[in-house]
């Protein structure tokens, strides 16, 4: 048997929610349930020129199609690879005269590969494209009005000579890609940098503390198991990132992807307490937690202007103002709280003041851990970053603590193979080396450390971003 096969899974119908897939044999922690390729997939308009349109790998030298001018590969495997799907889209840009969008590209891309295999059910597949739900009936008036443009592009990107579809199987295509398009992200899975079609994900249904993740490693998503799944269990993975109150979360999920979440932590409003966490002695009054919740929403809004316009300084400073004043009124779980103190280590790191961003990136990780799924991704990840920033900050014991915490949680997520698990893995390796060190002989290790830090460039966190971290589902906001 296959690691991954579709064997280990079968189409349901689930209560209130239509189709779904359960399970059909046991899996624990860290098993791949099934691995799929895209059925179509496409680099976003940002990167096209960044990006492998391949195996989607940032690369920084990348060959240009000598055609078109527009796909590009980290080399010849890669455009080779890619012909098939390239082949149609070479000439149709050609004689298009510009690129389109990537949601118009990625309609045409599923359309040439229909007319090249028919519409019935591809190899490996559970269902077809034909399909998956499109919830163009659901479009709001905004949608309506985008979906009426991509269709009018997609139509004049179009070659007469391929085979012709109708208007309500191109509006289907496009709402397929709505509310099924993954988000695909780069090698060590940091950036998102694509989005793609896969049939049997899709089929996967929504629950705001799943048993399953979804991670694009190599050219492929991997449905992760998260803990314990008994033979006939749902198959469910978090659309959205859990950190929100249940009401927030449902309005999302409604205006994205057009169903009411009856999940058990949204219908009985689970964390939602330590979500909108208080300090208790002494209590502060409603008046006071309404006012801070406010002040609150205001600095972040006054943060992302700052942080647009790359004032760090400036964001550092809003930053340690909010916390202050939110001391005494929230707990550490408070969700005001905890995006202040996310802000104010990821800038402080990237500023290179690891003590001060060392101290702020423990408290995040405090909160998260009594919020998030022991074996949550983004758990994993944030970790990860407070273990890096505290080893850059000296603090040894914690951030190796910190690193073997966040191994322990993607080799659940991502699995052993992934760039970014192995990334932590050398640096488990070498923060304990460097823990025994600081064990036997304090002094020694310090100036070792000094000297090691002044010969070579520390590596330093990426320029903070505005942007959240990558979504599972991408979305046209």
């Amino acid at each position: 048997m296959t690691i991954g096969g579709m064997e280990n899974v079968e189409i349901f119908t689930s209560e209130g929610k239509g189709r779904g897939l359960k399970a059909t044999k046991e899996f624990w922690a860290a098993d791949v349930i099934f691995a799929e390729r895209a059925y179509s997939a496409v680099v976003f308009d940002s990167l096209v020129n960044f990006v492998c349109h391949t195996c989607f790998k940032r690369q920084e030298k990348l060959h240009r199609c000598g055609q078109c001018k527009f796909a590009h590969y980290c080399d010849r495997t890669c455009q080779k690879d890619a012909w098939l799907n390239h082949k149609h889209e070479c000439s149709a840009i050609k004689r298009y005269g510009k690129v389109p969008n990537e949601n118009v590209r990625l309609a045409a891309r599923i359309m040439w590969r229909v007319e090249r295999e028919g519409t019935g059910l591809t190899e490996g597949c559970l269902v077809s494209v034909d399909d998956l739900q499109n919830h163009v009936e659901h479009f709001g008036e905004e949608e309506q009005k985008e979906l009426r443009v991509d269709v009018d592009t997609f139509l004049q990107y179009w070659p007469p000579q391929s085979q012709q579809f109708s208007m309500q199987y191109i509006s289907h295509i496009f709402g397929v890609i709505n509310c099924n398009g993954f988000t695909l992200s780069d090698q060590r899975g940091l950036q998102a940098v694509g989005v793609g079609i896969f049939p049997n994900l899709g089929l996967v249904n929504h629950d705001c503390w799943p048993n399953c993740t979804v991670i694009f490693n190599n050219g492929k998503i991997e449905l992760r198991a998260l803990g314990k799944i008994s033979v006939g269990e749902e198959l469910t993975v978090s659309y959205i990132d859990f950190l929100n109150v249940s009401e927030e979360r449902k309005r999302q999920l409604k205006k994205q992807y057009y169903f009411d979440c009856t999940c058990e932590h949204c219908q009985k409003g689970l964390k939602d307490d330590l979500f909108l966490g208080v300090k208790e002695d002494p209590k502060p009054s409603q008046e006071v937690v309404k006012e801070m919740t406010q002040f609150s929403k205001d600095t972040l809004e006054k943060i992302d202007k700052a942080r647009s316009e790359g004032l760090y300084h400036e964001v550092v400073k809003l930053c340690r103002e909010c916390l202050e004043k939110q001391e005494p009124v929230f707990a550490d779980t408070n969700l005001y709280t905890l995006r202040m103190l996310s802000v104010v280590s990821e800038v402080l790191s990237y500023l290179q003041a690891f003590g001060e961003a060392a101290h702020y990136a423990r408290r995040m990780v405090d909160g998260y851990m009594k919020l998030y799924h022991p074996n949550n991704a983004q758990l994993g990840m944030a970790v990860m970053r407070a273990g890096l920033t505290n080893w850059h900050a000296g603090n040894i014991e914690v951030g190796h603590g910190m690193i073997c915490k966040a191994y322990a949680i993607l080799l659940v997520t991502h699995g052993p193979s992934h760039p970014i698990t192995k990334d932590l893995e050398a640096m488990r390796v070498q923060t304990e080396m460097e823990l025994r060190m600081f064990r036997q002989n304090e002094f020694m290790y310090h100036k070792m450390r000094e000297a090691a830090l002044n010969n070579q460039p520390m590596q330093v966190m990426a320029e903070p971003s505005s942007e959240p971290a990558p979504a599972l589902f991408h979305k046209k906001q």
